[in-house]
């Protein structure tokens, strides 16, 4: 469509002839009451002029001596600027008329003056007067003319600006205001999804025309896709409900695996969900000779469809028939990848225990073999001593039975600890809780307050780690509770800034008197054995405040030495 009359450029033009009206009419009355900012001055000076005349000759009659002085200030009265701006092509010709005739007047009256003609002056003073007033007269009516003039102009203006802002609002009110009126309209109707509305002036030569012609064509394309919009919801809306079941479906199924131990019923149940909501005709899952399992009934005129399930041991497979195979293939495929992560996290977790099974076996040989083992060979030696002295010396006899008592009563006293020891690395997988547990035994055997601070987690250590920890911490509480006479025995486990793991054992006794321990002890150096197993240092150090710390610091992830 042909733009014929744009509504825009004629308010445009009608805007900018209003602001030029304006500018002219205030352009005008500026300029008229500019050229009467000196009016006032000039009438002043014309009515001194007569003031002069009148002083000069009260000069005359008393022969005053400021008579030359007065001449020459009526000389520059009459020749002023003030007056002087008179004599433009503007100014009325009564007024410059008259101005030019005082101008050369006055030089004949100066003449009486400078001579001493006072007489014939004073003859002429009179007419010269009635000049003056004549002139003063002149200048005022030319001063009002100008205020009519501006006023008449600003009058003028205005009724131009009012005249063409009416017919700017008539223009605006039938070429902008109602077409777009009915744009509301329309817009209305769309926007509650009718699509039928008051017709539209779409036959306007200008903007509003052309844009109810693109809303009128807009509103039956937008009909068109809202019908193909609705047509599309239906059909998102239906996939949208086959995929929620589908979801919860495999939530359901997610449910089965994880919250339930993995076996023929718990597969058996997740077949016959699987098989109900998805309605298929049969389901199949075999895993190598383990599990074949079925829901439904095979049909030997459908097809099977089937996914292998990968696994590192063995292989499996999930079979289905379906009246529709397309719509459950997702599914199905989604399905049997969680069987194949379930069945994998099933050898996983089984290969898991294996492992935990034998490196508990393995901790509890290296344990035997560092205390029951030490102790039984050293009774052994005892023994063959015992022997040979009970056929050649019976009065050493007795000292060694004492000390194979001894050793009796030192194995079973480890026996027992490492009973305790194994008891808590099983039970408590939790450092923390392993430590609570073993001070909570040795508080049965002292009254000495036994204070515990952990600060590492519950997965800071493996099994073989937390042994060695909990062995230390023991044999350390034990030495502390024989030997330290302290009030107060503190266990603190914490992280140091390098990021190592640090055990500190404090207590307020008498401290220790040397770190050599006597012969038949092995406890401080089984614990600096255990200390470098950890990849570890064991310090023990007397505190200058009174007592003993054992401190161990061994790396966060070490490597322990068997």
């Amino acid at each position: 469509m042909t733009l014929k009359r744009s509504v825009s450029t004629s308010i445009a033009r009608a805007l900018v002839g209003i602001v030029m009206l304006a500018v002219t009419a205030c352009g005008l009355a500026l300029l008229t009451l500019s050229g009467s900012l000196r009016d006032g001055a000039a009438i002043n000076v014309a009515g001194s002029l007569r003031m002069q005349s009148y002083r000069l000759a009260v000069d005359i009659h008393q022969n005053h001596v400021d008579l030359v002085p007065h001449i020459a200030d009526y000389r520059a009265s009459l020749m002023s600027p003030d007056l002087s701006q008179l004599d433009r092509w503007w100014v009325p010709p009564a007024v410059r008329e008259q101005y030019h005739a005082l101008v050369d007047h006055w030089p004949q009256l100066e003449n009486l003056l400078t001579r001493g003609q006072t007489a014939e002056y004073l003859q002429q003073y009179p007419q010269w007067v009635r000049q003056i007033e004549h002139f003063v007269q002149l200048l005022q009516r030319y001063t009002e003319l100008k205020m009519a003039v501006a006023a008449g102009l600003s009058l003028a203006g205005l009724l131009a600006i009012v005249a063409l802002c009416v017919w700017t609002i008539r223009l605006a009110r039938r070429e902008v205001v109602a077409p777009l009126g009915k744009l509301i309209v329309a817009s209305r109707h769309i926007e509650r999804g009718q699509f039928h509305y008051p017709p539209l002036d779409v036959a306007l030569p200008n903007e509003l025309g052309e844009l109810s012609q693109t809303f009128r064509s807009m509103a039956h394309q937008l009909e068109r896709h809202y019908q193909q919009l609705e047509q599309n919801v239906a059909e998102k809306t239906a996939d949208l409900t086959r995929a929620n079941r589908r979801l919860e479906t495999l939530y359901a199924c997610s449910q089965i695996l994880t919250t339930q131990r993995l076996s023929s019923a718990s597969l058996t149940t997740l077949l016959s969900l699987v098989q109900e909501r998805e309605q298929l005709v049969c389901l199949q899952l075999q895993v190598d000779a383990h599990w074949q399992l079925q829901q439904g009934e095979p049909q030997a005129a459908l097809r099977w469809y089937q996914r292998p399930l990968p696994l590192e041991s063995g292989e499996a497979c999930l079979r289905w028939q379906a009246a529709t195979a397309l719509p459950a293939e997702p599914l199905m495929e989604s399905i049997a990848q969680m069987l194949a992560r379930a069945l994998w996290l099933n050898q996983s977790e089984k290969q898991h225990q294996q492992l935990l099974l034998m490196e508990e076996r393995a901790t509890i040989a290296r344990e035997l073999h560092d205390s029951l083992a030490q102790s039984l060979s050293f009774l052994r030696i005892q023994m063959t001593r015992l022997k040979h002295t009970m056929l050649s010396d019976s009065t050493q006899a007795p000292a060694i039975i004492a000390e194979v008592e001894n050793g009796l009563t030192d194995a079973y006293r480890q026996l027992r600890e490492l009973l305790n020891t194994f008891r808590l690395t099983i039970e408590q997988a939790d450092l923390t809780a392993a430590l609570q547990e073993l001070l909570a035994g040795l508080r049965q055997q002292t009254a000495v307050p036994l204070l515990l601070d952990c600060q590492l987690g519950s997965q800071q250590l493996d099994a073989p780690q937390q042994v060695h920890v909990l062995q230390i911490v023991r044999e350390a509480v034990l030495n502390a509770m024989r030997h330290a006479q302290a009030a107060s025995i503190a266990v603190c486990c914490a992280h140091t800034a390098d990021g190592d793991n640090l055990i500190e054992i404090r207590d307020n006794g008498i401290g220790i008197a040397s770190t050599e321990e006597p012969e038949g002890h092995y406890g401080l150096t089984i614990m600096q054995e255990r200390a470098q197993r950890l990849n570890g240092v064991l310090q023990i150090t007397r505190q200058p405040a009174g007592g003993t710390c054992i401190s161990l610091r061994f790396p966060a992830a070490p490597t322990p030495t068997h």
